[in-house]
């Protein structure tokens, strides 16, 4: 599994993560929701290079060129509702994508233990497409390996990308040992050390879905 770490070479996603982490400028929701759009499009931007392209001819008011465009049919997925800022980034560039909605939730226990729980799925099947899981918090990825396991459990995809905005360490060692040898690449914009004992990403940012879209009831 190869892991891409976009946030470790200097570039505006710093500018971005600074202020989708900062405790007053995320309380305006809309700029959360924008500079998270903006990580997506960049994130896709970066999986666009991975994608298989061929030459069309194009003919503009002066003559003709060839030009390159991807070949991949493409599916976006993502988590409801936090992941919703995330793929609107990514189908502002893939724009021609098909996309599936998945409500997965924590349903806890006892304690701080919770299972996933997956209520919804909604999309075409990924068969021989190019699958990108878009979830802008990576943090045990236990939700993320339980949707790919859905997904992929009657249908192969070519590849699968992860994307995401924040990823902890523990989140992507779970990645790399449950999908181990499965065709799949991580992508994300900054890696963080912890977790807390509620499973939350530390410093992380916060519960991405209430800063986006206001707190649960």
């Amino acid at each position: 599994m190869q892991i891409n770490h976009l946030g470790k070479d200097h570039s505006l996603i710093g500018s971005f993560m600074a202020e989708l982490r900062d405790v007053v400028i995320q309380q305006d929701k809309f700029r959360f929701r924008t500079n998270i759009e903006r990580l997506g499009q960049i994130l896709a931007y970066e999986v666009s290079k991975t994608l298989t392209f061929e030459p069309i001819k194009v003919k503009t008011p002066l003559g003709e060129k060839i030009v390159f465009v991807p070949k991949d049919k493409i599916v976006i997925a993502s988590i409801l509702r936090a992941g919703l800022p995330l793929h609107q980034g990514i189908l502002s560039y893939f724009d021609k994508a098909e996309n599936i909605f998945i409500a997965a939730y924590r349903k806890h226990t006892e304690g701080y233990d919770f299972d996933i729980q997956l209520d919804y799925v909604s999309g075409p099947s990924v068969e021989q497409k190019i699958l990108i899981l878009a979830d802008p918090m990576l943090a045990t990825a236990s939700s993320l390996v339980k949707v790919y396991r859905t997904l992929t459990k009657e249908t192969k995809p070519l590849h699968t990308h992860i994307v995401s905005v924040i990823s902890a360490v523990q989140g992507i060692r779970l990645l790399e040992n449950e999908l181990k040898g499965e065709n799949v690449s991580v992508w994300t914009c900054a890696i963080d050390e912890e977790l807390d004992q509620k499973s939350y990403i530390v410093p992380g940012l916060g519960d991405a879905g209430d800063l986006a879209f206001g707190e649960k009831l």
